[in-house]
């Protein structure tokens, strides 16, 4: 089996302590290769802090086009930190 990165992908990645044009770029780079890894979902944890990252997350998040569905992490998720994609086939 070759190794890619889509290989090596895993289900969530952490943003938290990023800026939030930090965080779009690196999501960009993230749901490619989430795509190309065959997830159906992923989780982005961007903490609840003051509230400005998660906001500028989603509002990315809205307008790509990798992206099913998005929802608020659930109690045993991370509840408001985090934020929950579904990935389009």
């Amino acid at each position: 089996m070759v190794k890619t990165k889509a290989n090596k992908t895993n289900s969530s990645m952490d943003l938290r302590g990023y800026m939030v044009d930090e965080a779009i770029y690196e999501i960009d780079k993230y749901l490619d290769d989430a795509f190309l890894a065959g997830y159906d979902a992923v989780q982005i944890i961007h903490g609840k802090g003051t509230g400005a990252l998660r906001k500028g997350v989603q509002e990315h998040l809205k307008r790509y086009h990798y992206v099913k569905s998005m929802r608020r992490g659930g109690f045993d998720e991370g509840g408001a930190g985090v934020t929950v994609v579904e990935i389009k086939k």
